[in-house]
């Protein structure tokens, strides 16, 4: 995204002003449209103008630039400096996908999972989330010729979820499990959290409850709100380490502070029974009543 434009960019922006005329004539090639259309929605060399980027994503789109394509439907899904549509979002990111961007097969998956702009279809999520990373596996191969491939994290913690749960799938916990493990391995926080689950419960692997404890010390030092109730619930029952209720409470409370509902309802419980602290009837009562709440 980083190339520098054909031509100077100082020399674009002052060239078109783009909120007093159509852009469909300006001359530039689609690349360089997009490029520029990149820089005004992240105020790039220029102050942030996410209606002129939406505006250049769609005359690149016209001209058939898929990756504009693609990024347009991204504004449409994201109310990106036009109105939310999830419907033209899921038609853009189909046509880029038939056009094999890989992008496009992952958002379209994802619209796909959750019924945006489409009706939910888990099975079509599936095969796509699968394609898209087959296809960047064997985009790495031809490109750098070597086994270290570098597929997105995300993706590959996605494709985990699926197998783990036989979302549009059958489920292959030995799968998710190793799918987990290389994006953990690539710091993807929430795969490390979830390759903590693994260990902690036998999923795909033996049960390894201090390999859990480390995997959850580790995404807490990251900041991972999961992994900060998770390791409270070890600390508090000593699984994988010494028993630490102190410990335990401090960790449900950092967690139950940004929202974790199991959190809020341990930390009540807490209160209520003195685990890690005094007991307090009256934050007890206020926390498992907003725990209640959140569900």
């Amino acid at each position: 995204m980083e190339k520098s434009l054909n031509l100077s960019l100082s020399k674009v922006l002052s060239s078109y002003n783009l909120s007093n005329r159509e852009t469909d004539d300006i001359d530039l090639s689609p690349e360089d449209l997009h490029h520029l259309g990149y820089r005004y929605q992240r105020g790039i060399g220029t102050e942030k103008n996410q209606e002129k980027a939406f505006k250049l994503y769609k005359v690149a789109a016209n001209k058939g630039h898929v990756i504009s394509i693609n990024d347009l439907g991204y504004c449409y899904q994201h109310g990106i400096g036009t109105e939310k549509d999830g419907a033209k979002s899921f038609e853009l990111y189909r046509e880029a996908a038939e056009k094999d961007c890989v992008e496009s097969m992952r958002n379209l998956a994802y619209l796909y999972q959750n019924g945006i702009g489409t009706e939910r279809n888990e099975i079509k999520a599936f095969k796509l989330y699968k394609e898209a990373d087959e296809k960047a596996i064997l985009m790495q191969y031809v490109k750098m010729q070597t086994d270290d491939i570098d597929q997105s994290p995300g993706d590959m913690r996605h494709l985990g979820y699926c197998y783990q749960r036989g979302i549009g799938t059958e489920r292959n916990e030995e799968k998710a499990f190793e799918l987990y493990k290389v994006a953990a391995n690539k710091g993807h926080v929430i795969s490390i959290n979830d390759l903590g689950y693994c260990y902690q419960h036998g999923i795909g692997t033996e049960k390894d409850e201090i390999k859990a404890f480390e995997l959850y010390k580790e995404a807490v030092e990251k900041g991972c709100v999961e992994s900060m109730r998770n390791l409270g619930y070890f600390y508090q029952n000593g699984i994988g380490t010494e028993k630490n209720e102190v410990k335990a409470f401090k960790l449900y409370k950092k967690a139950a502070e940004k929202g974790d509902i199991n959190a809020i309802r341990n930390l009540g419980e807490c209160y209520q029974h003195g685990i890690g602290t005094e007991k307090n009837e009256i934050k007890a009562s206020e926390w498992i009543k907003k725990a209640v709440e959140s569900n």
